[in-house]
């Protein structure tokens, strides 16, 4: 447990059902408010991918999908996992080549994204300062970022503990 002078753990201290009912509220709040639709394959995908918190291949996602009755062709998967990055409802982390859900309440962020080598999981990490950073480069020559990811490989304090 942290004390009150450490942070908390984001890898593995924390409600998690609180944590995935409130994306799954969002979702389906945002999903009204624009006017699209989260179908049962797009909503079951979200569900799957907050079921914990490591990235998940879309490959992992159509097995579940699939032995769930959606389908078992690939593009079953790979359309879900796109409308929820499309949506900000989910992430793409390249180093993974997978998946994440956004945990968020913020549609349009820069989240910088812990990698636990060890475990598996990953942190999702607001990072307004790195993002003016990133912000303040890019406007020197004038370009305007639309969109960054930023991705840290390491070892969650559990793991570095465990001398993984």
């Amino acid at each position: 447990m942290p004390t009150s002078e450490s942070p908390p753990d984001p890898f593995h201290e924390h409600d998690h059902a609180h944590c995935a009912a409130a994306v799954l509220r969002r979702a389906e709040e945002q999903a009204r408010t624009e006017g699209v639709r989260l179908t049962p394959v797009r909503r079951r995908a979200l569900e799957i991918l907050l079921e914990s918190h490591r990235a998940m291949g879309a490959y992992e996602v159509l097995e579940r999908l699939s032995a769930e009755g959606f389908g078992k062709q690939p593009p079953v998967a790979y359309r879900a996992l796109d409308f929820l990055v499309e949506q900000g409802l989910a992430h793409r982390v390249q180093r993974l080549n997978a998946y994440a859900a956004c945990l968020s309440a913020k549609r349009d962020h820069s989240p910088a994204f812990l990698i636990c080598r060890g475990c598996e999981q990953v942190a999702e990490a607001e990072a307004p300062e790195l993002r003016a950073a990133l912000d303040g480069l890019a406007g020197a020559t004038g370009f305007r970022i639309e969109r960054s990811t930023v991705e840290l490989l390491g070892l969650c304090a559990r793991c570095t503990e465990a001398g993984l």
